[in-house]
């Protein structure tokens, strides 16, 4: 007995050791290379701006640590379990089939990355034909990010399952796995007579399968395209690493570290605290005052960071004391927390219109332009449901902020106010890129938080910049991953299909826009934003076009359809981010989001229903 102890908890401590050194090994180039990308897109802003001579190799430059960055912060992400699922099914189940589901959870990665190792390796070998042209060197430095972050992650995968306390589990696990991808297999010659029903097997059944045992968004996405594209077509599986390359490597997703950065930058250094501080004392003494402070502080602070859960931890733990120190109830704020989430999805600099332009072709100028009236619209049916909630509150006990008061948080908080302003007017105005003003932002907050403000805390730098190439690599895999599923979708005729559908649905684009906000409320609590917006917005956007819709219009629709499913429960994860960062039970705040969805979806129709909300101020 004594025997079988030490052989199972010696492997364990070794794979311990190694996972804590790879961790190491991994961290600090990834939290390097985002300061790195910063450097380099930063001479790039100078040189143009200030020195007139723009620097013809820093965005070439810029895109090959960006590869490197996505990889190695995927390879973070998979090591500290960050990578988005839906975890919603799997938290009801029993201890032991969670337990078991969370084994799965690694289990499936692992054979998904087993399959894509492989062409990864040749993709690299053949970009070596390639040269770059500012640097002259052979694109495989850049391509070779690809089987160096898969071999790593694969590394992760399998440290993390011999970690498992439970080894009955693990190879039960395993198996189920391997019996699954087996069959599959065996049933090659069978798939390749089913024409475009196996669009059906792979991307709704075997997708939606993974997606609710709780495996990682991206590898679901990924196991769906290279299963569909190996068992069924004869194309090439190296072609399919080319289109995940494709899509993480958009010059313009190069914004995406460095806004998750920014808005980290905005919380340690007193930023958003001082925005809040200014805001409740103007409201502080109106009924449900404090409320409305919430509203505006994630409107103001929201989309900076490229996190909805950053924007909410930057906002919360500042006035949820004082909310309930006045007798507001746990349930009512995490509730209008989530609310407030799914309103600013559209408020620039937002990663979510970033990411559409990126994948659709919209100006993201014109997107930034955009978003700003239709989040003020569903603003004020938010703010209706508190004045109706809040409309017999006693306020005799709180003291109204004096003139003084006033005009004193105002001058603290007016370097913190003047730089979500700043970015969206530099981008909206065509001054600068996304990326351009992302890291001018940083600089800026880095001098405010330093001269300013007087508080920067070095020691959290180091976490800081791991915590921002994790979620990027987090979200940029699953760009990858779904960009190659749109593709093996458009190479189906799927596209055309779904096109000629939406196209013959009676009531024309009417009805095309209101099956288009049920459509993206689903997916947007099933699939997240991101993956939602990546994987049909290529497909839909093309169809509204066709109608007569807008593209800024159709997309304003779509990403605050998206963030009402994200943020409604039960489905909805960003609910439960909400309650994570509020530290309140979920149940506490179904009864009360009620209210607060209906009243979205009311200013949902009204952005829907009349255009000039989205683009009245397109130039």
């Amino acid at each position: 007995m004594t025997t079988f102890t030490f052989s199972h908890a010696a492997p364990r401590r070794l794979a311990g050791a190694l996972d804590t050194i790879l961790g190491h090994l991994v961290e600090i180039p990834a939290a390097l290379l985002v300061v790195a990308e910063i450097v380099v897109l930063l001479a790039g802003v100078t040189s143009r701006y200030v020195m007139h001579t723009p620097l013809v190799w820093s965005d070439e430059l810029a895109s090959i640590l960006f590869l490197w960055l996505a990889m190695l912060g995927a390879v973070v992400a998979l090591r500290r379990g960050e990578h988005m699922r839906m975890t919603a099914l799997v938290g009801m189940a029993s201890p032991g089939v969670r337990a078991f589901l969370d084994v799965i959870a690694i289990a499936a990665p692992l054979a998904f990355l087993m399959l894509v190792i492989g062409p990864a390796v040749e993709f690299a070998q053949d970009e070596a034909f390639i040269t770059t042209p500012a640097l002259d060197i052979a694109n495989t430095w850049r391509a070779a990010a690809l089987p160096v972050g898969t071999g790593l992650m694969l590394l992760v995968a399998c440290l993390r399952l011999i970690k498992s306390a439970n080894w009955r589990l693990t190879i039960s696990a395993l198996a189920l796995v391997a019996a699954i991808a087996g069959s599959f297999v065996a049933l090659a010659p069978v798939f390749r007579d089913l024409g475009n029903v196996n669009l059906l097997i792979f991307f709704v059944g075997l997708v939606a399968l993974t997606v609710l045992s709780g495996v990682p968004i991206a590898f679901s996405f990924g196991l769906a395209a290279f299963g569909y594209l190996a068992l069924t077509t004869s194309t090439p599986l190296v072609v399919v690493v080319g289109r995940m390359d494709e899509g993480m490597s958009h010059l313009i997703l190069l914004s995406v570290p460095l806004f998750v950065f920014l808005g980290q930058l905005i919380e340690m250094t007193g930023m958003a605290a001082a925005m809040i501080a200014f805001l409740a004392s103007l409201l502080g003494h109106v009924r449900g005052g404090l409320s409305y402070v919430l509203v505006g502080a994630m409107y103001l602070v929201s989309g900076i960071s490229g996190s909805k859960a950053a924007d909410m931890a930057a906002v919360a733990p500042v006035l949820f004391p004082e909310m309930k120190a006045r007798g507001a109830k746990p349930g009512d704020l995490v509730a209008l927390l989530a609310a407030t989430g799914a309103q600013t999805e559209t408020i620039p600099p937002s990663l979510v219109l970033i990411t559409l332009g990126s994948v659709t072709g919209v100006s993201i100028s014109a997107l930034f332009t955009g978003g700003m009236l239709p989040g003020i619209v569903l603003a004020v049916t938010l703010c209706a449901v508190v004045w109706w909630r809040y409309r017999s509150d006693d306020l005799s006990a709180v003291r109204r902020a004096t003139r003084g008061e006033i005009l004193k948080k105002l001058l603290i908080a007016v370097p913190a106010l003047a730089l979500p302003f700043v970015i969206r007017a530099a981008v909206v105005e065509g001054i600068a890129t996304a990326t351009e003003v992302s890291t001018i932002g940083i600089v800026y907050a880095v001098l405010a938080g330093l001269l300013i403000y007087r508080r920067f805390e070095w020691a959290r730098l180091k976490p800081m910049l791991i915590d921002t190439a994790a979620l990027s690599g987090a979200i940029l895999l699953i760009i990858g991953a779904a960009t190659s599923m749109a593709w093996a979708l458009t190479q189906s005729g799927f596209s055309g299909q779904l096109a000629r559908a939406m196209g013959a649905l009676p009531g024309g684009a009417a009805m095309f826009m209101a099956a288009s906000i049920i459509a993206f409320i689903v997916l947007g609590s099933v699939l997240e934003g991101i993956p939602a917006i990546v994987l049909f917005g290529p497909l839909m956007f093309p169809i509204a076009r066709q109608m007569g819709i807008n593209d800024v219009h159709y997309a304003m629709v779509v990403i605050l359809a998206m963030g009402v499913g994200l943020f409604a429960p039960p489905f909805g994860v960003g609910y439960y981010s909400a309650c994570a960062v509020s530290r309140i039970n979920p149940d506490e705040g179904m009864k009360p989001i009620a209210g607060y969805i209906a009243a979205l979806i009311v200013g949902l129709i009204v952005v829907a229903a009349v255009p000039w909300i989205s683009t009245g101020f397109l130039h």
